[in-house]
């Protein structure tokens, strides 16, 4: 597995520019990496844009640690979706925490930083979870991009609808995805004429000086 990253890669990481009056959202992409992950990665690079990769732990591994790791050298972040996508209100404790810990683990041994973010498989939470987890919860605007039968156009338009300033966009870069990689191509374009700096799901709580609870989930950031 690649190398844990040294402090002047991490100081070499783009950061996009942006203070109090930027209008700012997170693009994210659930459960990779996968072969559509370098896909999406390839798009973010045109653009000259970041994003932040909530990863299942089982699918990280030798295979995709270069992806791993070159989205992390992008500037994006790589956070948690748990190890095996199980709906986790029907876990114990300890298998709450194993899913959450062996995927961080696997993250860090890529990037040299642990994942700070959790986004619950199917979007499902109880008590239990957010007293185990740890870390703030993030859901997110998205298109059932998940679902083949949703076009290009569609998935866009979707999100579109729905966004404002600070709002989190959630996709998929699960294998075989290359609808949405095509629905990039619309929806960053759209985006950045509309005035929007893309940030990573941490830069965006820096952004509107929101300090994240781990007892809340997060679709949007906001001052009150």
């Amino acid at each position: 597995m690649t190398g844990c990253s040294t402090d002047s890669q991490a100081a070499s990481r783009p950061v996009p520019q942006f203070d109090a009056n930027t209008k700012v959202i997170a693009l994210t992409f659930d459960d990779g990496p996968s072969s559509t992950t370098p896909l999406v990665l390839d798009k973010l690079d045109q653009y000259g844009v970041v994003a932040s990769f909530f990863v299942c732990g089982n699918n990280v591994g030798e295979q995709t640690a270069d992806t791993v790791k070159r989205a992390y050298d992008m500037g994006c972040e790589i956070h948690n979706h748990s190890k095996s996508h199980r709906d986790m209100t029907k876990l114990t404790e300890e298998q709450i925490r194993r899913e959450i810990t062996e995927t961080s683990q696997r993250v860090e041994a890529i990037t040299g930083e642990p994942t700070r973010f959790f986004r619950p498989p199917y979007i499902a939470v109880n008590d239990l979870m957010y007293d185990t987890v740890g870390m703030p919860f993030i859901c997110g605007y998205g298109s059932n991009d998940w679902d083949d039968k949703v076009g290009v156009q569609e998935r866009s338009d979707k999100v579109l609808a729905q966004i404002h300033d600070g709002s989190i966009i959630l996709l998929h870069d699960a294998e075989g995805n290359t609808k949405t990689v095509e629905a990039l191509d619309l929806l960053i374009p759209a985006l950045q004429q509309d005035g929007y700096t893309l940030v990573t799901v941490s830069q965006l709580f820096e952004a509107k000086g929101v300090t994240p609870d781990t007892h809340t989930m997060y679709s949007d950031v906001t001052k009150d």
